[in-house]
């Protein structure tokens, strides 16, 4: 019998959890992209997590729904596992796993924008600041680009990976009635990372891939941990009303990527990616602040 509520400590343990796994994704697949191909990667270790994450849910394999919801599944696993994972497989090798995960975690900013556009929600002052304050972020820590200083093809590929995975949030929202939460992280996992694997096959060497213990460690982490763990104790949470803490603790992902890159990874810290990080957590904070009566949040980007 499940309990009715969850307590004050565990929604600690489960919310410190997540943020940190998270965070430590981002160095973790930069090291693993050392001894593999980016598609194959990518399309991988979705597949593991699909896998791994179906297995527990087979006693609920009739909530699937195939047949009236197999064009949700689809476009999740194009904007939340195709895009979001295969730019981020490419990404990860232009630019420092800290500086790549600062630009991608625009991604709340922009789904406080499209949830505006597309799903009618509201648009307060603070999160119209936030949206601006946002782009400026990501302007500062993408200006070393336009002069040579990093890599412009990186920060375009970190862009596609936020727009995809807040394409894909807001898709997800708006279908969120319609399909099984659960089944369908399993669903966009599955044919997500079918499609990068089948092309990484074609277009990439698989006999290139090295099984180093480096890289066992990032296709498991990301497998069982950043896509199947997580996502469990990620609606664990919204069962219990918890959603507006996991969107509230998010700007600590990127401060995170960014500490275990400098000190782990020995990634630079400059200037831009500090004025730029204090810019994007602020953004986030402001779009995702309480503003319902009470101090409680009306609507969330989830």
């Amino acid at each position: 019998m499940m309990e009715d509520t969850i307590s004050r400590s565990k929604t600690i343990i489960l919310l410190t959890f997540l943020v940190i796994v998270w965070g430590v994704c981002w160095p973790v697949f930069k090291v693993a992209l050392y001894y593999t191909p980016p598609l194959l990667f990518g399309g991988m270790r979705n597949l593991v997590g699909g896998v791994s994450l179906a297995v527990l849910l087979l006693p609920r394999w009739r909530q699937i729904r195939w047949r009236q919801t197999w064009y949700i599944y689809g476009v999740a696993a194009l904007f939340n596992s195709v895009l979001y994972y295969g730019a981020q497989s490419f990404g990860l090798g232009y630019l420092p796993a800290g500086l790549f995960c600062v630009i991608v975690y625009l991604q709340p900013v922009l789904v406080g924008l499209m949830a505006w556009m597309w799903l009618g929600e509201s648009m307060t002052l603070m999160k119209i600041v936030g949206l601006i304050l946002g782009f400026l972020g990501v302007a500062a820590v993408s200006s070393g680009g336009l002069s040579g200083y990093i890599s412009f093809t990186g920060v375009v590929l970190a862009i596609i990976c936020s727009v995809g995975w807040a394409s894909g949030t807001v898709w997800v929202k708006k279908t969120s009635g319609l399909v099984d939460a659960m089944w369908l992280v399993v669903m966009q996992s599955l044919i997500g990372g079918a499609i990068m694997t089948i092309a990484g096959l074609w277009l990439e060497d698989y006999f290139a891939i090295v099984w180093t213990p480096e890289y066992w460690f990032g296709l498991l982490y990301g497998g069982l941990l950043a896509i199947a763990a997580s996502w469990v104790i990620y609606y664990k949470l919204v069962h219990y009303g918890e959603a507006s803490k996991v969107a509230a603790y998010t700007f600590l992902v990127p401060l995170i990527s960014v500490a275990t890159g400098t000190f782990f990874l020995q990634e630079p810290f400059t200037f831009y990616l500090l004025v730029g990080l204090v810019l994007i957590v602020t953004s986030i904070y402001l779009v995702n602040r309480p503003t319902g009566v009470g101090g409680k949040k009306t609507s969330i980007p989830v």
